[in-house]
């Protein structure tokens, strides 16, 4: 897909961050946009703010962990603009937690949203797209999809699964010979509320983690990231990867296989305690 002019293009998780920014730069590049989000403030400004780009606009507030209502969700769409060409399955939520400490529903919440929910908008839209004769599933991974790290079980288990549900998806779409392109994203820090939004385990300061994340990890603006996604999806991109970070990392897994496991079990430790020695001094 070269060109988003006159295109439909589905966003979940579209009231902040990449979502948002995905929606804004679509609308300036003449997309038509169906936007959902279970934050109903959040999703009316970027409604308000795509529709001052002059773009048309359909709302929905929307949890993607509930199946039927996705389903249904998907056929208003189809049904308001006639055809679906692109789903962005970008909500998500995370969860701080060693496996030893969590709770069965705080992982099943993490898989609910960040993974189920990924396949419900992709099982949902699917006709749709192949419909179209020009369509376009990106799914929003992480770098936690590409190497795991201690005390994100839940969300690296969620982020690894919408990796090989994806992948496997885009062969499928090719052996069948389905008019339909498939991009996994795979974002490094990216400056959003997700970590400052996010749960934790009975005894972990959510907030002190959240805010580290922000000052010390958080290098890309979910603008610059939305850009990034957007290139690679012209170019049919497999896999995008946001930020140096990501591109780091990734390079850092294939080179050293499951060595990188080592390194960073040992510097695990020394990163929550400077977490929580930063929210100490501010």
């Amino acid at each position: 897909m070269s060109k988003f002019e006159g295109k439909v293009a589905v966003i979940t998780g579209a009231g902040s961050g990449i979502g948002r920014a995905l929606a804004l730069q679509l609308a300036r590049e003449g997309a038509k946009l169906a936007i959902s989000d279970v934050n109903i403030i959040g999703l009316d400004e970027t409604a308000a703010a795509a529709r001052a780009l002059g773009a048309e606009v359909h709302t929905a507030t929307l949890n993607v962990a509930e199946r039927e209502a996705v389903l249904t969700y998907a056929d208003d769409v189809a049904r308001h603009f006639g055809t679906v060409n692109m789903i962005f399955n970008n909500a998500g939520i995370a969860y701080t937690g060693d496996v030893e400490v969590s709770e069965f529903k705080d992982i099943e919440r993490i898989m609910d949203v960040d993974f189920w929910g990924v396949v419900n908008g992709t099982k949902a839209f699917l006709p749709h797209l192949i419909a179209s004769g020009d369509g376009h599933v990106v799914n929003i991974s992480s770098l936690f999809g590409l190497v795991a790290i201690p005390s994100q079980s839940a969300y690296n288990s969620a982020k690894f699964a919408v990796r090989g549900f994806t992948e496997a998806l885009r062969m499928e779409m090719i052996t069948n010979g389905h008019p339909v392109k498939v991009t996994c994203v795979h974002p490094g820090g990216i400056k959003t509320a997700i970590a400052r939004t996010a749960t934790a385990a009975e005894g972990t300061d959510a907030a002190s983690l959240g805010e580290f994340f922000d000052k010390r990890l958080a290098r890309t603006s979910p603008e610059a990231a939305a850009r990034r996604i957007l290139t690679d999806v012209r170019r049919n991109r497999a896999r995008c990867l946001i930020g140096l970070d990501a591109r780091a990392l990734d390079l850092f897994q294939r080179i050293t296989g499951s060595g990188y496991q080592r390194f960073f079990a040992a510097t695990a430790g020394r990163i929550m305690k400077q977490a929580g020695q930063a929210s100490k001094v501010s």
